[in-house]
């Protein structure tokens, strides 16, 4: 399906340094090294010739100086920190005194990374319709500590936006990323999956079997390994067998002395999921059973408060 979302701003380009990795401040210096360089030489040679020896020394002495000049270690370049043009999602967002806001985004390459947009609540401000939920954009931000700063914000377009029930799945698959992606913990596959999930919900793909995909993604790409296709044991599942999901250990055969709160799944439903196929009504009714346990799980037990209003609506 062509979703109409730009493939070269989701995959990350060979060479994703900024042009001006370089610092400013020491190119004057270095022109100079160069130039009592040039000096030096014509001296040095009057010298090898015999014209004056304390010359000769003046002439070794500053290039000796110029050579140990230009051997000093260089300062940390300036685009250490700062990042340029990084595509990215707003994932939330909150006030920050008067006229600024604090973002939450999930960037490309950098993960999720706290920004602050100074005076973004200004009614004038280039900012203020740029920073939306569920649109692309390309962020520049500059600084060091734990909240950086935000310098620009492009919108780049090219996504249709969410709206219904489909608005809420989005804001459901924000807070999966807020809650298990650490911050500046680069995931770029999951940014392509998060990319293709928006498009698959604004598109009105059935949301159980969206949201399904996303939250498998998840648990694999944050470390929560998950082959559905072979127990602990290394046995294949079997499409008639019944099996439940040891979350510290994987697929097990199902029988009674395991904990009451593991779900039982049939073993055609793993089967599907690792397929990536939730087609079948009971891979989508038993799969929503498992995902909800294993996030709960994960989670310590933490409520998702989207989770919640979309059960509520009866849509997930």
């Amino acid at each position: 399906m062509d979703d109409g979302t730009n493939d070269a701003w989701m995959m990350p380009p060979a060479d994703d340094r900024p042009d001006d990795d370089f610092d400013a401040s020491e190119r004057p210096a270095a022109r100079i090294a160069k130039k009592r360089a040039r000096a030096a030489a014509p001296s040095v040679a009057n010298d090898a010739s015999g014209t004056n020896s304390t010359n000769s020394t003046n002439s070794t002495n500053s290039a000796n100086s110029t050579h140990g000049a230009e051997k000093r270690p260089r300062a940390a370049p300036r685009s250490d920190f700062r990042v340029a043009e990084q595509p990215g999602f707003v994932l939330h967002s909150y006030p920050y005194r008067e006229t600024s806001l604090i973002i939450d985004v999930f960037s490309r390459d950098h993960g999720r990374v706290a920004l602050v947009a100074k005076g973004a609540k200004r009614p004038h401000s280039a900012l203020r319709g740029v920073l939306q939920t569920f649109q692309p954009l390309g962020l520049s931000w500059s600084g060091k500590g734990e909240v950086r700063t935000l310098t620009t914000a492009e919108w780049v377009g090219g996504m249709l936006p969410l709206a219904g029930d489909a608005l809420l799945c989005g804001f459901y698959v924000n807070e999966l990323l807020v809650k298990f992606c650490a911050r500046e913990d680069a995931h770029p596959a999951l940014f392509n999956h998060y990319v293709l999930t928006l498009s698959r919900l604004a598109h009105d793909e059935p949301a159980v079997q969206v949201l399904r995909s996303f939250e498998r993604v998840l648990l694999r790409e944050t470390g929560y390994a998950m082959n559905l296709a072979r127990t602990v044991m290394r046995q294949p599942v079997l499409p008639e067998g019944r099996y439940v999901f040891d979350p510290d250990r994987g697929v097990r055969e199902a029988s009674g002395d395991l904990p009451a709160p593991w779900p039982v799944i049939a073993g055609q439903t793993l089967i599907d999921m690792e397929r990536d196929d939730y087609t079948n009504p009971q891979t989508a009714a038993q799969s929503k059973t498992l995902m909800r346990f294993l996030l709960n799980h994960y989670l310590g037990g933490t409520p998702l408060a989207t989770r919640q209003i979309l059960i509520d609506l009866q849509k997930l």
